[in-house]
């Protein structure tokens, strides 16, 4: 949905009576501190609330109900949110798109999230049964990515272009500090999960409250925004490659990396257990390892982040950065491929972490740039975040069928990794668009 899809004719999207800015305008002047400051520690909430079940309460809990059966239930309750998140942020974002609110489109979008993923996750500390488990931590995704959604879309709405590549570097930042945040909070809670989800629910919670009183959402005017009508709403989902070939290269680009980085991540246990042999090698117990591992590379997200973002803004260029970046996240699979020791991993950890890091920061403000309408940012980049989410559900089998089907081992899986992370470099050429 566009402003040509208006009935009429076609209103100027940077005015409205009197000559104000609306919230359909191109930014122009750059955000303060404050405002970036509440982006990112709504991001840090976000993935603290988020990391902390799923990487080690849901786990303890399903260990909980039953012992024998752990893994399955942890699968169960997973693949459920999985699917929720990948309809919820398209949805959502959407939703905010058409919101009329006097708070702006977005804030009111983070604020409902935010409740309903607090709300969810202290119910979860309660859930008696493996069922209401699974129903409360579909909530919890339904919630965060309401939140995701209008938190990605305040930034094309809010961020002048010469400032993205800084502002998604901090965001970027903010979601990697909150991933650390969300395991230290699981591990102080030390087994007690009800407890971790009182926590994470707090967190969640106090992340966004500078943004709630600092966001200065830009009020979408009601003669804006076209009048709902299921079928268009539904079919604005997808977005036409032949009309829109940019966003449609983006897309995929940003699926293949995400594919790749997943692919290498997935199996890490394993890899460390059956290939590097950690505590034969080194006396290492493989779980230490991982979080070593894990620690090195969220400190090269963090740092790389913000500087690739920084740097892309001063260049005034993105695809050089993208490619760049996808290029060394590529090395870094090589080099577990071929150097499956403990200082191989460290070097593979390190490499990830640079290429991955400005990665996440440049090329969301390339996609940023690709969107094809202003009334749909919400929306057009919920369809973006599909590209990151679907990896999450195929990475699993992938790795399972190079690793053991088709015994090629690690090696192989490593290889494809890179292969299919450098196709996503090659296809960042074909915007044409973005510098």
């Amino acid at each position: 949905m566009s402003l040509s899809d208006l009935p009429g004719p076609v209103p100027d999207p940077a005015v409205v009576r009197g000559g104000a800015t609306t919230a359909l305008a191109d930014p122009v002047t750059p955000v303060r501190p404050i405002w970036i400051t509440g982006v990112v520690l709504v991001n840090l909430g976000i993935n603290a609330a988020f990391s902390g079940p799923l990487q080690v309460l849901l786990g303890q809990q399903a260990a909980h109900f039953d012992e024998g059966q752990k893994e399955a239930i942890l699968a169960l309750v997973t693949g459920c949110g999985a699917a929720v998140s990948l309809v919820a942020n398209p949805l959502f974002g959407a939703f905010s798109d058409r919101t009329t609110s006097r708070f702006g489109r977005r804030v009111p979008w983070v604020l409902i999230g935010a409740i309903l993923g607090a709300v969810a996750l202290i119910a979860l500390a309660g859930a008696p049964n493996v069922a209401v488990m699974t129903v409360f931590w579909c909530l919890v995704q339904a919630g965060v990515n309401a939140m995701y959604a209008a938190i990605f879309a305040a930034i094309p709405d809010r961020v002048p272009v010469p400032q993205r590549g800084s502002v998604g570097g901090l965001a970027a930042m903010g979601q990697t500090v909150g991933i650390l945040v969300g395991v230290v909070i699981a591990a102080v809670v030390a087994g007690n999960f009800a407890a971790g989800y009182w926590v994470c629910a707090a967190a969640l919670l106090a992340g966004v409250v500078l943004y709630l009183f600092k966001g200065d959402d830009q009020p979408l005017p009601q003669q804006e925004r076209a009048p709902f009508r299921m079928w268009p709403f539904f079919k604005g989902f997808w977005v036409s490659p032949k009309r829109y070939p940019d966003f449609a290269w983006a897309w995929l680009t940003r699926l293949l990396v995400s594919t790749g980085n997943h692919m290498v991540t997935i199996y890490l246990l394993f890899f460390l257990t059956d290939a590097v042999h950690l505590k034969e090698t080194e006396g290492i117990e493989p779980g230490n390892g991982v979080l070593v591992l894990t620690g090195l590379y969220a400190v090269m997200v963090i740092i790389t982040s913000v500087l690739g973002g920084r740097l892309s803004d001063r260049m005034g260029k993105r695809k050089p950065l993208v490619i760049a970046s996808s290029v060394i996240i590529a090395a870094a699979s090589l080099i577990l491929a071929f150097t499956p020791t403990w200082i191989g991993a460290l070097a593979g950890a390190v490499v990830l972490g640079i290429g991955f890091g400005a990665y996440l920061a440049v090329d969301f403000a390339l996609i940023s740039q690709v969107l094809p309408a202003a009334l749909d940012r919400g929306r057009d980049l919920g369809v973006i975040n599909i590209a990151n989410s679907l990896p999450q559900v195929w990475a699993p089998g992938i790795a399972f069928l190079f690793v053991k089907q088709w015994e090629g081992g690690y090696v192989s899986l490593y290889v494809a990794a890179a292969i299919i992370g450098l196709m996503g470099a090659v296809f960042v050429v074909k915007i044409k668009s973005v510098d």
